[in-house]
C-alpha cells in the first residue's frame, strides 16, 4: 500500500482568548447624551444670568410663538425685541401703579395694558359725556348703545335737520360736526370701525340711482369724513349701505329717523367675521350606487 495516497488531516487549535468587542455604537449615544446634557446646563446658566423681566419677555414670546408667520431668522429676531421691549414697558408700569397703591391686579387692569382699552360701558359712557358737552343742540339725533356686534353710535336725521343734503351723499356742516366729535373721541380705540347707511322707504326721485346707491354712498361718505380727523383708513372694518331694509322706526317706514348713519365699534369675534370670507359650503358625498338607475 503507497502512503503517499493517504489523506492529509491538518487539526488548528483555536487559543482561548478575552470575548469580541461589541461595536462602537454605545459610543455615539453616549456622546447624544453628553452634548444634550451640556446644552441643558448652558440654558440653566443662561435663564440664571437673565433678569425677571427678561424672562417674562422671553416667556410671553414663546406663549403666542407661531413659526408659520415669521418669515425669516432675522424678523424672528425684530419681532422677539419688538415683543420683549412691550412686555417690559407694561411690567415697568404695573410696578408703577403697584407702588402708588392703586390697588390688586384683576382682569379690569389687564384690558387697561393696550392703547386705549377700555370696557364697552365706560366706551358708551365716554362717548355721551361728549355728547352732553359738545353736541348738546343735536343730541336727540345721536344714540350709543351696545350691541351684538359692539358699540353701535348712531345718527339720525329728524324733521328739519338732515345730516345730508336731500336726495345727496353730501354731508351737512352739522353732520361734519358730529363725526368730527366722534372720531376724536374714538381715535386712541383700538377696535376696527363699520359704517353703514341707512334710508327711509319713501321710492328716490330719479331713475339714475336708488335708495340702495343712496346709502352707501352716504356711509361711504361718512367714512371719508372719520378718515379726514384722524381715523386710521386700515380701522375700516366694512363700509354697506342697507338701503331701507334695517327701518329705525318700523311703524312708520317714511319716518326721517329711519335715515341714518351706524357706526359700530366692533368686537374682535364681530372683527374676524366680518374681515374673513364665509366658510364654503361642504360637499355632498357621492352616491353609493352611482350607475343604479
Amino acid at each position: 500500500m503507497d502512503d503517499r495516497s493517504a489523506p492529509i488531516i491538518v487539526v488548528k487549535k483555536k487559543k482561548k482568548g478575552h470575548a469580541a468587542h461589541h461595536g462602537g455604537s454605545w459610543k455615539v449615544a453616549y456622546a447624544d447624551f453628553v452634548t444634550a446634557m451640556m446644552a441643558f446646563f448652558l440654558l440653566l446658566w443662561l435663564l440664571a444670568m437673565v433678569s425677571p423681566e427678561k424672562r417674562v419677555a422671553l416667556s410671553e414670546y414663546f406663549k403666542e410663538f407661531n413659526v408659520f408667520k415669521e418669515v425669516s431668522s432675522a424678523s424672528s429676531g425684530r419681532s422677539f425685541l419688538n415683543q420683549s421691549n412691550k412686555v417690559l414697558n407694561t411690567a415697568g408700569m404695573g410696578q408703577k401703579m403697584a407702588s402708588k397703591g392703586t390697588g390688586k391686579a384683576g382682569p379690569e387692569t389687564s384690558q387697561g395694558q393696550g392703547k386705549g382699552a377700555m370696557t364697552q360701558d365706560d366706551l358708551v359712557k365716554k362717548l355721551k359725556n361728549a355728547i352732553e358737552e359738545k353736541l348738546k343742540f343735536v343730541k336727540d339725533q345721536i344714540f350709543v348703545d351696545v350691541v351684538e356686534g359692539g358699540v353701535r353710535i348712531q345718527i339720525v336725521d329728524m324733521e328739519g335737520s338732515p345730516m345730508f343734503t336731500l336726495g345727496s351723499a353730501e354731508p351737512t356742516s352739522k353732520a361734519r360736526q358730529i363725526l368730527a366729535i366722534v372720531a376724536d373721541n374714538i381715535r386712541d380705540v383700538p377696535n376696527r370701525v363699520a359704517i353703514e347707511g341707512h334710508t327711509d322707504s319713501a321710492p328716490f326721485r330719479g331713475g339714475q340711482i336708488t335708495n340702495w346707491e343712496l346709502s352707501t354712498s352716504r356711509s361711504s361718505a361718512a367714512r371719508r369724513e372719520l378718515e379726514n380727523n384722524g381715523i386710521e383708513p386700515s380701522r375700516i372694518a366694512r363700509v354697506v349701505g342697507y338701503a331701507d331694509q334695517e327701518l329705525y322706526v318700523k311703524e312708520d317706514p317714511r319716518d326721517p329717523r329711519n335715515r341714518r348713519i351706524s357706526i359700530i365699534l366692533v368686537q374682535k369675534k364681530e372683527e374676524t367675521a366680518a374681515v374673513q370670507p364665509a366658510p364654503a359650503a361642504p360637499q355632498l358625498p357621492p352616491p353609493i350606487f352611482p350607475n343604479r338607475p
